[in-house]
């Protein structure tokens, strides 16, 4: 097939182009190094290109010279491949680790811009077989605070004239399945994540005569382990709620009760029911929790991602085209939705999507192989070229099933 064949020509580029990027990893949503290695690796494209005016992305629209459609009536998908780095100091042996102490590629961002790249280069080359528009999306700030709504905001999902008709992206995994290996599921895919403030408001005082006090803490600490009786007794363990407990602050001093004790939590969920049935049970709990002790509870909900949910018929389309490209033997189904998240997930609120993983574990066994997020994630660039062939092919198919179908639709119509 054409896309494979380009994107092995092209492979060494593009891990040139990974590489590059591993070693100035930049995070958040100000990425001006990344930015700049994207517009110089897209640069003699035809391409409409527009920069964020909040972050720095690139929205790239290319134009498809195939077909019969014209205008507004002309299919549109979009690509996405996310651009930011983590707050992590690496912990490897490479040639080019990162230069920037404190920040590193530990997510294979720097593997998702390469093969988005890749994918508008084999598009180029076959424009004239493009039935369609393409919208390839550079995205700043997956790892937080969000770059997706921000894009979206600033005309993302319009850039091409006309509203994207279907969305693909995917990711790269340093562990779990062997090197190579395509999954995921239909349906949803990663869960929503919240973020949960508590503040129990008590009276500080001497720690020798805490009954002349109302202290904060031990109320605190009733309440973080009640919640957890609140996530096994009160929820459906197929709709399932997770609330972890990663900060917790009270106190100065061993005999000093404070005013007050805060703790924070993040809280995930499969379903937009038990995303706001969660929320509503955590202020319950701590409010009436703490009013049974004499304090008072603060609780301010921090809403985060949606939950990542992949679109029956565009993942099964995903999933044909893997099998087709790659092979029966390269693809995995996950049978089970997993607990990270993901902001592709506003894309996917307003779009018909598919977020599809690809393993590029290097290590002989990928179930003891360090994680994504660990300073000692490494991923093989050698599947870079397969991600850009899958892009691009998704791309081409997919606009070819628009254009064919939009005629017998407007027949049936009349």
């Amino acid at each position: 097939m054409r896309t494979l064949d380009i994107a092995s020509t092209i492979g060494p580029d593009l891990v040139r182009l990974r590489r590059e990027l591993h070693q100035v990893p930049e995070v958040g949503m100000d990425l001006p190094l990344t930015q700049r290695a994207v517009l110089d690796a897209l640069d003699g494209l035809d391409l409409e290109v527009t920069l964020g005016r909040e972050l720095s992305s690139v929205v790239a629209v290319l134009r498809g010279r195939g077909g019969s459609r014209t205008g507004t009536d002309r299919p549109v998908v979009l690509l996405r491949g996310d651009m930011d780095a983590l707050p992590v100091t690496e912990d490897l042996d490479l040639d080019y680790v990162s230069r920037h102490v404190g920040r590193m590629h530990a997510c294979g961002h720097d593997l998702h811009v390469a093969g988005l790249v890749g994918a508008a280069r084999i598009l180029h080359e076959l424009r004239d077989e493009l039935e369609g528009d393409v919208v390839l999306m550079f995205q700043p700030g997956e790892e937080g605070p969000g770059g997706a709504e921000p894009m979206i905001r600033e005309g993302l999902l319009e850039a091409a004239g006309r509203r994207v008709d279907a969305a693909y992206a995917l990711h790269v995994y340093s562990s779990e399945y062997a090197k190579g290996v395509w999954f995921g599921r239909p349906g949803p895919l990663m869960a929503a994540a919240d973020e949960v403030r508590v503040t129990i408001v008590g009276e500080g005082g001497h720690g020798s005569q805490p009954f002349r006090a109302k202290d904060p803490i031990p109320v605190a600490c009733e309440i973080v382990v009640a919640l957890q009786t609140l996530v096994t007794r009160q929820f459906d363990v197929f709709d399932p709620v997770v609330i972890t407990v990663g900060k917790f602050v009270g106190g100065t001093k061993d005999n000093i009760i404070p005013d007050e004790a805060v703790f924070e939590a993040t809280v995930r969920s499969l379903s937009e029911e038990a995303r706001a049935e969660v929320s509503a049970k955590i202020e319950r709990l701590c409010t009436q929790l703490a009013a049974a002790h004499g304090l008072t509870a603060v609780v301010e909900h921090l809403p985060g991602y949606p939950v990542t949910v992949n679109d029956e018929a565009e993942y099964a389309f995903a999933k044909d085209t893997i099998v087709d490209l790659f092979g029966a033997d390269r693809y995995s189904h996950q049978r089970d939705p997993e607990m990270g998240s993901e902001d592709f997930s506003f894309v996917g609120q307003l779009v018909p999507s598919a977020y599809v993983n690809l393993s590029a574990c290097p290590a002989a066994d990928h179930d003891s192989a360090p994680d994504n997020h660990s300073p000692r994630a490494d991923f093989d660039d050698s599947v870079v070229p397969d991600g850009a062939a899958l892009l691009a092919e998704l791309a081409l198919r997919r606009t070819a099933q628009l254009s064919a179908r939009a005629p017998q639709a407007a027949a049936s119509s009349d």
